[in-house]
């Protein structure tokens, strides 16, 4: 990348409109008013600033216009640091790249690997004839695997790009925006709908707008650790994210006591709306939902949720992924997903013992033990018999990742170890803790988890006492006796814990963690009960003192955070660079200008994606790697970077239909990663040769009896020419056209020829 020095672009025009929810009461539910969960009549209760308990505005009485005024000011807010979130980051992608300067080809190279293989097919839909057209090109796809026809909705989550495509040629835009910034500003509005729900979350939490504010400047500071939009655009997570943080927001709405049935019904259906399209728009979904479900389970288990919440929560999932399973065709991935057989055993476990509730601690806690072993028992009976009936072997890579990571496994697995040589699959870096530290998120963070956490552990405790009641008894009964813990704050506590541990063991993971983690911190800020909790222990709790409190001490950290990195927000957004690829360009545009429209090319899969949106060519193989056929596809067409002869390595890419492989340097002599982890170490462990370089090898490996491919073919040597002409070359790239062979001419002739 290189320095520039230009004028910096003006600031993007937004609209946001938020619609304006109910205002909040203006005194605190005390328990002798508390009214009956199941009941649906009597006082309605605002869908912000208030949560059953002492919280928020209600420390205090405030007039109604008091109220409007200051909730009001909370979604003016909110909306502020949505649309400065999206501005930002579309800033930095434009500071980065110069995007707007960019040719065409340029443009499209700037979205690697597999964010270029989801935007060709966005570009494929506009350029279309018509929408029918382009929609059956994608079900009847022959581009992006040579050799096969593939159904594309239903192999990946590409519904995004059908969408934005369709609602392009429908708005009257194509005049003055063009198809690429329509898209990109598209993802970078999701990051402005990311803010809001986060907002409401730490809103809902605390019953303050103050936390919905701290948690947004949080989320902005801590850009390099919560998102990495600015240069993966068209990455599923940056789609779906979005959508999960809206769900959270959902779920601790429902979960807040005293909803009336109306807005029950109300949440329940934006928690499908909100699934369905988390589900619909990422492929690792499943896998999301299923820690979900553990969460929903355990909160279950310890008595926060009645009966009720549980099955609606259950039962969404299965109606989201459900809902996404049709719309991609019946994709069988989704039906041999563990978290639907998890979900099913769960229920039925659940069902079937009716006694799982009583009974003395140590009983309770022995038949939740029980409990947990069935329920697992069953939900792997019932995933290992669904991916048996449906031959699934789609997904198995992940779990032989999974298994390899934890030396579960063997570790000369080809599919596993480029997972675990990546440093996005590695174990979170410490570096990110000091980076969170450094924003002061991680230490209110800390506290607030370890004091709930402990808060928490006492309330499952009471709840699994004889003495204690269900939650179905406790809600339902008009005795007026309080939960001993908000179901609303158990649900993000376990969800951060979970996520967290998810986030720490795979460092990809953390950006689903670090968003949520700035609204737990804001909770703990601006909340009521962990300073309730010290000010007791102090002996100074008045309701005065703890209002002041909650707020005095949230505006110094924003003024503090405002002093300490305005300057640096400021620095980075006058930091101005250019995207510089001149190899890469001109590899592009001689395969656009001197290859044939229906050749095959071959070779890495983060190239041939690049290749695919820019020259429109057939591929072999690309980084879509949920696929078993796919997966055996890209370890054969790979073997150019082992130790191959010649003709092995011709009669693979014949095989795959190639015409043109393209090999680069930087993966025949790789350095970025280190002995044992390069591409061309993977290789040779997997097909049982020594490793090159110094270093230590196996005793059960051989050496190879043929050099490197990639390094031979360079050589020109006769058994190489006979078979590959380089038609392209240049300090990156060599390009081979592979020769066809002639019929045999007569049927004594021992080695067929070759033609040009």
């Amino acid at each position: 990348m290189e320095l520039r020095k230009r004028v910096k672009l003006s600031h993007l025009e937004h609209n946001l409109v938020f619609a304006q929810l109910a205002p909040a009461e203006g005194r605190c539910n005390s328990t002798e008013t508390a009214l009956p969960h199941r009941r649906g009549a009597g006082r309605g209760v605002s869908l912000l600033g208030r949560s059953g308990t002492c919280s928020g505005s209600d420390i205090l009485p405030w007039w109604p216009w008091q109220q409007r005024v200051s909730m009001a000011a909370g979604l003016l807010l909110a909306g502020l640091l949505a649309l400065t979130q999206a501005w930002f980051v579309n800033a930095i992608h434009e500071n980065l790249l110069w995007f707007s300067q960019l040719k065409e080809v340029e443009r499209e190279i700037s979205f690697r690997t597999e964010c270029g293989l989801y935007y060709s097919y966005y570009k494929q839909m506009l350029q279309a004839p018509s929408v029918q057209e382009g929609l059956s090109e994608l079900i009847h796809d022959n581009l992006t695997e040579s050799k096969r026809t593939i159904n594309l909705l239903q192999r990946m989550n590409i519904y995004q790009e059908v969408f934005l495509s369709i609602l392009y040629r429908l708005l009257p835009i194509q005049s003055y925006l063009e198809p690429v910034y329509f898209y990109i500003y598209t993802v970078f509005s999701l990051q402005a709908v990311y803010v809001i729900a986060l907002y409401l979350t730490a809103w809902l939490l605390s019953g303050s707008w103050l936390a919905g504010t701290l948690t947004g400047i949080w989320y902005i500071l801590n850009r390099v650790d919560t998102t990495r939009v600015e240069f993966t655009i068209s990455l599923r997570e940056n789609w779906s994210l979005p959508f999960l943080a809206l769900q959270v927001t959902t779920i601790t709405c429902y979960l807040r006591p005293q909803l009336t049935a109306l807005q029950q019904k109300v949440m329940v259906w934006l928690m499908y709306v909100t699934t369905f399209c988390f589900c619909l728009t990422w492929q690792f979904n499943q896998f999301i939902l299923l820690v979900q479900a553990f969460i929903i389970y355990t909160l279950d288990c310890a008595d926060f949720l009645t009966t009720t919440q549980v099955t609606t929560l259950y039962l969404v999932q299965v109606s989201g992924l459900l809902s996404v399973w049709l719309l991609q065709f019946c994709n069988s991935m989704i039906l041999g997903s563990l978290v639907l057989s998890f979900i099913v055993a769960a229920l039925f476990i659940r069902h079937c013992q009716s006694g799982l509730k009583t009974g003395s601690l140590l009983v309770r806690l022995g038949k939740m033990l029980l409990h947990s072993a069935m329920v697992l028992l069953l939900a792997f009976t019932i995933n290992y018999l669904a991916k048996k009936a449906l031959q699934l072997r789609s997904d198995e890579h992940i779990f032989k990742f999974i298994k390899s990571k934890f030396a579960l496994g063997p570790t000369r697995d080809f599919d596993a170890s480029l997972y675990l040589c990546e440093e996005a699959f590695g174990l979170l870096p410490l570096d990110t803790l000091e980076r969170l530290a450094g924003t002061l998120l991680l230490y209110p963070y800390i506290i607030t988890l370890l004091l709930l956490s402990g808060m928490l552990a006492v309330a499952a405790l009471q709840n699994l006492r004889p003495k204690g009641s269900s939650a179905e008894e406790r809600k339902g009964s008009g005795d007026g006796r309080p939960v001993a813990f908000r179901p609303d704050v158990a649900y993000n506590l376990l969800h951060t814990l979970f996520y967290g541990l998810l986030a720490f063991s795979t460092m990809r993971m953390k950006y689903i963690w670090t968003g949520h983690m700035c609204a737990v911190a804001a909770y703990g800020v601006c909340g009521t009960e962990l300073w309730t909790l010290l000010l007791n222990t102090l002996r100074c709790n008045t309701k005065v003192l703890l209002r002041l409190v909650r707020y005095a001490v949230p505006l110094a950290m924003i003024g503090c955070l405002y002093y300490k990195f305005w300057p640096k927000v400021m620095e980075e957004l006058s930091e101005l660079r250019e995207f510089y690829d001149p190899d890469t360009v001109e590899l592009m545009t001689w395969i656009s200008t001197k290859t044939p429209k229906q050749a095959v090319f071959a070779g890495s899969m983060q190239l041939l994606a690049g290749i695919k949106l820019c020259t429109g060519r057939v591929l072999t193989n690309h980084p879509h790697y949920e696929d078993k056929d796919l997966r055996e596809r890209t370890r054969q067409v790979y073997q150019v970077y082992a130790r191959r002869s010649p003709e092995e390595v011709y009669d693979i890419l014949r095989a795959a239909g190639a015409d043109y492989v393209v090999l680069e340097n930087s993966i025949c002599y790789e350095r970025r990663h280190r002995r044992g982890c390069r591409l061309r170490d993977l290789l040779d462990l997997a097909n049982g040769h020594i490793m090159d370089g110094p270093g230590e090898n196996d005793l059960d490996l051989v050496p190879a009896t043929h050099p490197r491919f990639c390094e031979a073919v360079k050589m020109d040597t006769a058994a190489y020419n006979a078979l590959f002409t380089r038609t392209f070359q240049n300090k990156t790239f060599h390009v081979y056209r592979i020769k066809k062979k002639r019929k045999k001419s007569t049927k004594g002739s021992s080695e067929p020829s070759v033609t040009q």
